[in-house]
């Protein structure tokens, strides 16, 4: 299963950082072609349940993750949203990590697991430099003043 790993330094106080990393419509505002289906009632929190769909017309691709940790950032403290991946056809989980950095802002860590059904561990270097570029995109975007 590859494994990626994502730092982004940004001036955002944690706060507004957090909240941008952890709305779902946002996230598929910044991913071509995908849309956020909400399956759950707001606010996010745990238990929280939604599906990213990707794709044109009937040719479609849906990723339904489940938030299975929350912990919004405060009073200096880290924030830590953990996903777990429902997908027929990719598995695994994600986990954003927010840190007040020093001075100001705060740092923005994105670590992803993922398994794509089909391909074996041969593909995994090929799986992991996608997912690196998709959600690197992402998560600059999702930063972005």
């Amino acid at each position: 299963m590859p494994a990626i790993r994502i730092i982004r330094h940004t001036l955002l106080e944690p706060a507004e950082a957090w909240r941008r990393l952890t709305d779902w419509e946002r996230h598929a505002s910044v991913v071509p072609l995908t849309r956020a289906i909400i399956e759950t009632p707001p606010p996010t929190h745990t238990g929280t349940r939604f599906t990213m769909r990707t794709g044109v017309g009937r040719i479609t691709f849906d990723d339904p993750m489940e938030v299975v940790r929350w912990q919004p950032p405060g009073d200096g403290s880290a924030g830590l949203v953990g996903l777990v991946k429902h997908g027929r056809a990719v598995r695994g989980r994600a986990e954003i990590e927010l840190r007040p950095a020093p001075g100001g802002g705060c740092e923005a860590e994105w670590r992803e697991e993922l398994r794509v059904r089909g391909l074996g561990r041969p593909f995994d270097p090929l799986v992991a430099a996608a997912a690196r570029l998709l959600f690197t995109r992402a998560l600059d975007a999702l930063l972005r003043p």
